[in-house]
């Protein structure tokens, strides 16, 4: 993993977390970390186990020389599609850094310019440079967090386990109870033959 992609610019990683989800936000993670900023363990949020990731989300916040978290609404998400909805959630969490970065660092090949601040995407950044690895740790915990925290009000979605992807349940209980105020409307849940046949 590597501290930084050039040495002579404060770098801010981007990430998002919950794009292919059926329901909730979408969040994303800007985090500008120090040069010399080295863990064995930081990584794509993907490849960590959530005791890890919790974990690396307080050093992140206590290391960090600036982070900041937002996100996304299924509404806006519905009027814009997922796509320009994950660059605005981005470009909310850049908004809300309070270092001013030369150089964004995004995850991921396509990116809505910001400003007049330069960007590199990276393919599969998450996994080669840390300041984009804490952005999607960051934006996963957060993610996370609210899913659980909505699956109170609707148990019959299993959010605090699915956090709202596509599972073979998820999409079950859609179609038995309906979508919630916080699905996705644009979002095909499948029909239900072929979920039936999945399930059985």
């Amino acid at each position: 993993m590597k501290s930084y992609y050039q040495q002579k610019f404060i770098e801010a990683g981007c990430d998002e977390a919950g794009r292919g989800c059926l329901a909730g936000p979408v969040f994303a993670a800007a985090v500008i970390l120090p040069k010399n900023f080295k863990n064995d363990i930081i990584n794509d949020s993907k490849k960590l186990t959530e005791k890890q990731r919790l974990a690396l989300k307080l050093i992140i916040e206590q290391e960090a020389i600036a982070y900041a978290v937002q996100k996304v609404s299924p509404k806006q998400i519905d009027r814009i599609n997922i796509l320009q909805a994950s660059f605005l959630a981005m470009h909310k969490a850049i908004d809300k850094l309070p270092t001013i970065p030369q150089l964004l660092l995004i995850d991921g090949n396509r990116f809505a310019s910001y400003k007049n601040i330069a960007h590199n995407c990276i393919i599969k950044g998450d996994a080669k440079y840390a300041s984009i690895a804490a952005a999607s740790i960051l934006a996963k915990t957060y993610r996370d967090v609210y899913m659980k925290r909505l699956h109170k009000k609707f148990p019959q979605y299993n959010w605090q386990q699915n956090k709202g992807y596509p599972t073979i349940k998820h999409r079950l209980a859609v179609i038995e109870h309906g979508p919630s105020i916080h699905h996705r409307k644009t979002f095909s849940v499948t029909k239900p033959k072929q979920l039936l046949m999945l399930k059985n």
